[in-house]
């Protein structure tokens, strides 16, 4: 066997390590360590329309998902499977060789780059420390821009903020209620309280003869909606019933629950009986939690007993 076979063997047993390591560490959070779908990106984002920008040298440290090999790579390109070995090691032999193989090809969305083609060739630069790549690249166009994510959930937190500050931005929610505090845990949330709002408006401007202005029907929506359903939502304290999420989370959820109440039984529901019907259907049991926790415990401290040469090449 010569040597660059010998060395890319090597090689892809090091990244697969990485690999099984990176995925015992994230054992109660599998996304943490799932390489990002390009397609969950483009559902919280819609971006508007694609521009082939051609070919360019890209930094391979923005490239943070791919299209469709998601499942086959951890979140840093390491190999996942040993499927993989005999694909990976031609690559790795060729870059061990100075042999140059084809550009990439790549979508750009929001700053980052997600492969389309030729997902093994970034796990082996990767596992090399190489900085720069070749590819050609497509961009799906959007207003946001992303730094460097190791998941979807980092995404996921950019892509909130964003909203939010575009949200309080163009309604002026926060000097018209003096509440900066409405958070969600999900995108694509302000959208609903924006549409919440506008239904809202609708139902005041019934049987008047001048327009609702769009300051009004936020106060009125804000104190005569949202604050009471959440006021209920605190004095319930359904809100550690709920692990992670928020009051704005919780309003979301509640309000779609009491509407479905309605579609039943009519418009009598009371909101109170609608928070409590909620929290008795969808919470997260006490033990339940309790168990994940202690789960927690026990695999961090399996972790810490791990070969200290694996922990080193991780």
């Amino acid at each position: 066997m010569d040597f660059s076979k010998t060395q890319s063997e090597d090689d892809f047993n090091k990244a697969h390590t990485k690999a099984f390591i990176n995925e015992i560490q994230h054992l109660l959070s599998p996304e943490e360590a799932s390489l990002i779908s390009l397609n969950d990106v483009k559902q919280m984002i819609k971006a508007s329309a694609e521009t082939y920008i051609g070919m360019k040298v890209i930094p391979i440290d923005k490239i943070v998902g791919s299209e469709g090999r998601y499942n086959d790579f951890d979140n840093r390109f390491f190999p996942k499977s040993s499927h993989l070995k005999n694909r990976w090691q031609h690559v790795d032999e060729a870059a061990i060789q100075d042999i140059t193989l084809p550009p990439i090809k790549v979508y750009e969305i929001a700053g980052l780059y997600f492969v389309r083609d030729g997902n093994h060739r970034v796990s082996v630069a990767k596992a090399r420390g190489t900085e720069f790549i070749d590819a050609e690249v497509v961009s799906l166009q959007s207003e946001i821009k992303l730094r460097k994510a190791d998941s979807l959930k980092e995404i996921q937190k950019q892509i909130i903020n964003y909203e939010k500050r575009v949200f309080y931005s163009e309604t002026n929610f926060g000097d018209i209620t003096d509440y900066w505090c409405l958070d969600f845990s999900r995108a694509g949330r302000y959208d609903v309280i924006y549409n919440h709002i506008l239904t809202h408006k609708y139902y005041m401007n019934q049987n008047r003869t001048t327009e609702v202005s769009m300051e009004e029907a936020i106060k009125s929506w804000f104190y005569n909606v949202y604050f009471p359903l959440v006021s209920i939502i605190r004095e319930k304290f359904i809100l550690r019933d709920f692990p992670g999420r928020t009051l704005g989370d919780l309003y979301v959820w509640t309000v779609r629950y009491w509407d479905d109440l309605k579609q039943k039984f009519g418009d009598s529901v009371p909101m109170d009986q609608a928070v409590t019907g909620f929290k008795k259907q969808y919470k997260i049991p006490f033990t339940k939690r309790i168990l994940n926790k202690t789960k927690g415990i026990i695999l961090r401290k399996a972790i810490s007993n791990l070969n200290p040469e694996l922990e080193e090449e991780n």
